[in-house]
């Protein structure tokens, strides 16, 4: 297993267009992990409101 600084040498060690892939690849995973996290909480949430009988109308909302 590599140690953090030896990613980090290997990484430096790309040209220029591959550390530019990567790190696009790397920004478009995290922004879909938090999409897919986000999407998770809120069922999570509908859940817990649906199981506690909690109804929201738009008075509660905008109020």
């Amino acid at each position: 297993m590599m140690t953090l600084q030896e990613i980090i040498s290997s990484i430096e060690s790309l040209p220029p267009a591959e550390q530019d892939y990567l790190l696009d690849y790397l920004s478009k995973n995290k922004e879909e992990s938090r999409g897919d996290n986000f999407w998770q909480g809120l069922q999570k949430f509908r859940s817990a409101i649906e199981s506690e009988g909690i109804i929201f109308t738009d008075d509660v909302i905008h109020s």
